[in-house]
């Protein structure tokens, strides 16, 4: 009699298991199915195309045009340069921008045969190898932010420092993979907590059309040109200011998500042909019709807006001539 009561107890237990594990399987079967039902189908909309891929591998340095680049995590690569890996620093080691140094936008950097190679006006060209791995590895200040650098040596040093004849020192430095790199959300608030970047202001990606570009100049004396405000990827055939509204974009495999707009400063009145700074355009017509809405004065202040930052969210190779696809869902 105890037998058969411990046999009909165990079936009763184990029935109880069984439908407790259907109806699991059954609840996560329609968890899937409405999933799949109600997850509306990637559509990709052509909103423009690439004209232009411009490096900056010297930060405040004059942009290489490139037909085809990398698009990595933290920024466009190219060869052995990658944008804004480098960086002039004072011997303290704060960062030495054409803010201070207008004329560092002339500044050409780049690479041959395992040697950088730099040019300005009314200097001999400079090679140095690229990788010095018995220099020192200095700390550095990028805003606020804390960032490594490799040191380039003293030939760059006194290069660059004859050259910018400021009455003080400066060296150069040169990220490296294995390095502290810096937060962007450090520098700007409202980007992802795992984003990084080497010296670039802020992120890793600025696009700009060049539709936004002859909007600005249809409202000034004297154009200005792409270069006064650094992108690094350039679109055409779309409408002023429509990369505004791009919060997701795919060109050939790389995916990118949209952040924020740049807010632009007093870097972008240094006409890159002559280094001088010596007008307050076009910043001051900027500021007449393209600052932030009241409620993002916290993030970008007083600062016109002119270009996006993206964040790279699939890394893969950038063509110029390329359509641009807007994602939708």
């Amino acid at each position: 009699m105890a037998l058969k009561e411990t046999l009909l107890k165990a079936f009763a237990q184990n029935r109880k298991v069984a439908l407790y594990a259907a109806g699991a399987g059954v609840a996560l079967f329609g968890l899937g199915l409405g999933y799949k039902y109600m997850q509306k189908p990637k559509k990709l909309t052509q909103v423009g195309i690439v004209s232009q891929l411009i490096l900056h591998p010297l930060k405040s340095g004059k942009g290489l045009q490139v037909a085809k680049a990398e698009c990595l995590r933290m920024g466009l690569k190219h060869g052995e340069l990658r944008d804004r890996h480098w960086l002039v620093i004072t011997e303290d080691g704060r960062m030495v921008t054409a803010r201070q140094e207008p004329r560092l936008v002339l500044v050409t950097m780049t690479a041959e045969g395992g040697d950088i190679c730099l040019n300005a006006p009314d200097m001999e060209e400079l090679k140095v190898p690229q990788h010095q791995p018995n220099n020192n590895i200095l700390n550095c200040k990028v805003f606020t932010a804390d960032v490594q650098g490799r040191d380039c040596g003293d030939e760059v040093s006194r290069w660059l420092t004859r050259y910018l004849a400021a009455g003080k020192t400066v060296r150069m430095v040169h990220y490296e993979p294995q390095m502290k790199p810096r937060k962007c959300k450090q520098v700007k608030p409202p980007f992802p907590p795992d984003e990084e970047v080497a010296y670039p202001d802020a992120g890793p990606i600025m696009l700009l059309s060049e539709a936004s570009l002859r909007d600005l100049n249809s409202r000034l004396d004297k154009d200005v040109t792409v270069a006064q405000y650094r992108p690094s990827i350039v679109v055409n055939d779309c409408e002023a200011f429509s990369e505004d509204s791009w919060d997701d974009i795919q060109i050939g495999t790389v995916r990118m998500k949209r952040v924020m707009a740049c807010g632009r400063c007093i870097l972008t009145t240094v006409d890159p042909e002559t280094g001088i700074n010596n007008s307050k355009e076009a910043l001051d017509t900027l500021k007449s019709y393209r600052l932030c809405d009241p409620s993002d004065k916290k993030v970008y202040g007083t600062a016109p807006l002119f270009g996006q930052y993206y964040i790279v969210k699939q890394t893969g190779t950038l063509h110029v001539g390329e359509p641009v696809y807007k994602i939708s869902y």
